[in-house]
This record gives structure tokens, C-alpha cells and sequence, in this order.
């Protein structure tokens, strides 16, 4: 991450939150700050494939395979 790009922002959170950051950080090696940071981008990331998601299963022309359909398309023989 280009260090000149960034913004500091602050929020509050529950204790616990912190507390399990901190266990984090602490397991990793790192600051606070870049696990918090991990953790959003990683949450902004779902965020968005679940909003693609979402707008597939309102097109009435994506078809919807069943589990057993999709891995036979992947060539999986489950």
C-alpha cells in the first residue's frame, strides 16, 4: 500500500474488538493498524462479490444451476 495515498481515520469499538485485534497483531508481528486495515479491505472485498451475487440472482435471464450442475460444468465428478 503506497503510504502517500492514506488517510487516518479513528472508531470506537467494543473492547473485545480490540482485544481480539491485538491477539492478532500480537500472532503476526504486526501493528494494530494493519491488521484493522486487513480486516476492512478483506470485508469490503465480500462486501462487493455479495453485491454481484445479489444482482445475479435478480436478472431473470442468469440461469441458476443446481450444486450438481455447476460441478459437472467445472468437469468435477463428485
Amino acid at each position: 500500500m503506497d503510504k502517500h495515498m492514506t488517510k487516518t481515520i479513528s472508531a470506537r469499538l467494543p473492547l473485545k474488538v480490540i482485544s481480539s485485534i491485538e491477539e492478532v497483531a500480537a500472532e503476526r508481528k504486526r501493528k494494530r493498524g494493519d491488521i484493522v486495515r486487513d480486516a476492512l479491505e478483506i470485508y469490503l472485498d465480500t462486501w462487493a462479490d455479495y453485491q454481484i451475487a445479489m444482482e445475479r440472482l435478480k436478472d431473470a435471464q442468469d440461469e441458476i444451476l443446481s450444486e450438481k450442475e455447476f460441478l459437472g460444468e467445472l468437469g468435477w465428478d463428485i
